[in-house]
């Protein structure tokens, strides 16, 4: 076999082990059902806040114990559990992202990423005027 060759193989063999690497921080997003079968392992939930349901969080008790309802596209809903600080505007949110596990008959989550209304959607009125004065 040429050296030419040998060095092509060693170079897919690496290329391969990089690819198999990043698989493993590859994230995905689970519904509360799909999360519930997975209890244990570590997931991604895309929720709302369900403002059905109260939150609770006194930041003179406990400033560090968050739990509300959160309620997916599905219709599915799981009491989340967050020991950490409320964050700032959460029941403004849009939408929330949850990384966690599920523990028994709740979602036990170690970071809240907020999905805020955007600022930058477009206003229909500012359409419809520019599409008059065009």
């Amino acid at each position: 076999m040429k050296k030419s060759h040998i060095i092509i193989l060693v170079c897919i063999a690496a290329a391969i082990v990089v690819l198999i690497s990043y698989t493993g921080d590859l994230t995905t997003y689970e519904t509360i059902a799909s999360a519930r079968q997975k209890e244990g392992r570590f997931v991604n939930l895309i929720v709302k806040m369900d403002k059905q349901h109260p939150l609770e969080y006194d930041a003179v008790k406990n400033p560090n114990y968050l739990s509300f309802t959160a309620i997916d596209s599905l219709g599915n809903n799981i009491k989340v559990v967050y020991h950490n600080n409320k964050p700032t505007d959460m029941e403004k949110s849009e939408r929330l992202v949850l990384k966690g596990r599920v523990q028994g008959d709740h979602f036990e989550c170690k970071d809240i990423l907020l999905k805020c209304p955007s600022k930058y959607k477009d206003d229909p009125k500012a359409q419809k005027n520019n599409l008059q004065n065009s």
